[in-house]
């Protein structure tokens, strides 16, 4: 099924109790649970049920799972044990370590994890079998129902649990992610900034940690302060490596939480340490600062309590802020408000999203590598007016994020390389084409295309006009986006799309005038070979018309077609025939025949490599020269009407096109003027009706 054109016209930003209820049902979770003790019975998800599919979608268990509750794991569960802490998350046999890390971090901010997981849940008299979490997604927040069956195996859970058997409020949290992105499995393998954005809504930024900035300890220590969510990980350079342990007893490609930054007194100097927690609740490092090293020895009592030190076997651990950059690679920060983004003082952001689709064929024009349809990619611009506080440029950051890529997994879709350019606009409202880019260069850029679900990057530039391009690496690649753009300043956005508009010559009369010239010897022989298939009437039906032009058109060697298709003919009598009858007088098909001169030369010019067809990408530019400016979503609809598998579309299929595009447009015109209220369409909304029937 194509991908359908989703219109990136900017939207605010969502507010976070204005979850939408997702249930098939379309019921809420506070009436499903009431349901249920209505009845008198547990709740069991249809959506989500208990089986092998809500599991593996490439495999099958390797153990026989069974679906428990936690009524019939433990004698006595409870949602919450004690408050919701990072000691609470546990990794099971499931590769989402990077989900976890998010987890245990979501639990340093007690206000955001009420957002996600609401509190007023328990196992008491009122216990239906229902929980509900909500989880923000391209631009709104979701409210996921799930019932409480979770996989076990011989009465233990199998994937996220708490070091408390009896607290499950992980666990169902999990499921409900997995829920959420259709299945366990696709929640095998990520980036801890994704799940920790669809925890807040907030904004992720990558750093690289050799080659951080110089006061990358203060960057972590705010975003901590503001209880930002930071993730961190060491690369490996092969997949052999992955979840190897090192000899310091940190494991490579695997994601930890940084939950805590701080300075100690130690032989009276102040040291820089900081705080990371491994999900698998155990395997620590061993190094210098490690739970039972002997630098501990030396520091307070006092000291150890107000950070908290404890020598225990619970996956968290403390190290040397040097010691961190020299052994981790990559640190994830999201950024819970966009106020929090800025690394002095905090202020409010302003907020701009647009989404967007990438359609083959129309618009998923790949990256500036591939220039002949980098420039049908979708262009949003962006007004820049205000400068920063003090400073002489403007600062925003840009955030491109694929939709739904983990969700489609189970169809075969991976995550796509994605990235953006960002250019300087010439002027005007229309969408900019090829020779713009041909020779102009971008003034920014996303560091580089990569298959992360989100990329993002700060920029400043001088106030003006940009338009920034958002792009997958490879042409033809079909996704939906969202794009996020934070401005220090009010930055107006818009989506550069076309205007559509018809701009046609009056069609000349078909009836000869008596000052008519000599007929031109084309004319001769085309009169003659219309005396020889029409007889004395000089009308042609659709059939002797097929024929005419077949037999003209043949003999012009600066075309490649295979024929021109009674469907076409017919069509053209539709279009030319101004007597109502059918038929085609040798005066309407003269003027028809001037008309037929010019479509083919802009099909020559668009046949750049005169194969006989014309790429699909090119369309909106050999529309606009035949006198059809349209929109994306109408260049969309017509491609996927008349081009073929490869995106091509032969002369008769750009023939067909412009002759329902025309008769839509006289159609539109004669009605307009009869009704200037004509069922309150304008020009494209009846073009689209039109292209439709």
């Amino acid at each position: 099924m194509p991908y359908l054109l989703r219109d990136s016209k900017p939207r605010p930003p969502p507010l976070p109790r204005e979850a939408r209820a997702t249930h098939s049902s379309g019921k809420a979770y506070e009436e499903l649970k009431q349901e249920c003790l209505r009845r008198g019975s547990l709740f069991e998800d249809p959506d989500f049920p208990a089986s092998d599919a809500s599991l593996f979608f490439s495999e099958k268990p390797p153990v026989p799972f069974l679906w428990k509750r936690p009524g019939d794991i433990v004698k006595d569960p409870k949602f919450i044990l004690g408050g919701a802490t990072r000691t609470d998350i546990c990794q099971g046999d499931l590769g989402d370590c990077w989900l976890l890390a998010a987890i245990a971090s979501l639990t340093l901010n007690e206000k955001t994890l009420a957002r996600v997981v609401p509190l007023d849940q328990n196992f008491g008299p009122d216990y239906a079998g229902i929980f509900h979490f909500q989880f923000w997604q391209h631009n709104e927040w979701l409210d996921v129902v799930i019932d409480d069956r979770l996989p076990t195996f011989k009465g233990r859970l199998v994937f996220l649990h708490s070091a408390e058997h009896n607290e499950f409020w992980s666990a169902l949290l999990e499921k409900a992610y997995a829920k959420l992105n259709g299945s366990y499995e696709a929640l095998k393998g990520g980036s801890t900034i994704e799940a920790m954005e669809d925890f807040t809504g907030g904004v992720g930024e990558m750093y690289e940690v050799k080659t951080a900035p110089d006061n990358f300890y203060e960057i972590l220590e705010k975003a901590l302060k503001r209880c930002s969510m930071v993730g961190c990980s060491i690369d490996t350079s092969s997949a052999a490596e992955s979840e190897a342990k090192t000899p310091f007893g940190l494991i490579k490609g695997h994601a930890y939480s940084l939950t805590g930054i701080d300075e100690v007194s130690y032989r009276g100097q102040k040291v820089r340490l900081i705080r990371i927690r491994n999900p698998w609740g155990q395997v620590e490092w061993n190094g210098p600062w490690s739970d039972n090293s002997l630098e501990w020895r030396l520091v307070s009592p006092s000291e150890q309590k107000r950070l908290s030190q404890t020598a225990l076997d619970d996956g968290e651990f403390w190290m040397k802020f040097e010691d961190f950059k020299v052994h981790f690679d990559k640190v994830e920060i999201c950024n819970l408000t966009p106020d929090a983004l800025e690394d002095s003082t905090a202020h409010k952001w302003e907020v701009t999203i647009h989404e967007g689709s990438w359609v083959r064929g129309s618009t998923a024009g790949g990256c500036r590598n591939f220039l002949d349809t980098f420039w049908t990619n979708p262009q949003i611009k962006m007004h820049l007016t205000e400068t920063d506080d003090g400073q002489d440029d403007c600062t925003f950051i840009a955030a491109l994020m694929q939709k739904d890529r983990r969700k489609l997994r189970k169809f075969g879709a991976e995550m796509l390389s994605i990235g953006y350019s960002i250019y300087e606009s010439p002027g005007g409202d229309g969408h900019l084409n090829k020779d713009f880019f041909r020779y102009h260069a971008s003034k920014a850029r996303s560091k580089t295309y990569i298959n992360l679900r989100e990329v993002s990057n700060r920029f400043k530039l001088p106030p003006g006009d940009y338009i920034l391009v958002p792009t997958t690496f490879e042409p033809h690649q079909e996704a939906d986006f969202c794009l996020r753009i934070f401005s220090e300043k009010k930055a107006i956005t818009e989506d550069l799309d076309e205007n559509v508009a018809i701009d046609l010559p009056e069609p000349p009369n078909p009836n000869p005038s008596p000052q008519t010239t000599e007929e031109t010897e084309e004319e001769k022989q085309f009169r003659a070979l219309f005396e020889k298939i029409s007889g004395e009437d000089m009308e042609v039906s659709a059939e002797e018309l097929e024929y005419v032009l077949n037999a003209v058109l043949k003999n012009k060697k600066d075309i490649k077609f295979k024929k021109l298709s009674l469907i076409s003919c017919r069509n053209i009598i539709s279009l030319m025939d101004t007597s109502g009858n059918g038929t085609l007088e040798f005066s309407e098909f003269k003027v028809f025949w001037e008309k037929l001169k010019k479509w083919i030369n802009i099909f020559l010019l668009f046949d750049s490599d005169k194969s006989g067809s014309m790429s699909s990408y090119e369309l909106r530019s050999a529309l606009k020269a035949a006198g059809y400016q349209l929109n994306n979503y109408l260049l969309q609809l017509i491609v996927l009407r008349y081009s073929d598998e490869q995106f091509q579309i032969e002369f008769d299929d750009f023939l067909n096109c412009l002759i329902r595009l025309e008769n839509a447009s006289r159609v539109f015109q004669a009605l307009s003027v009869k009704n200037k209220e004509f069922i309150n369409l304008n020009i494209g909304e009846f073009i689209n009706l039109a292209m439709n029937i």
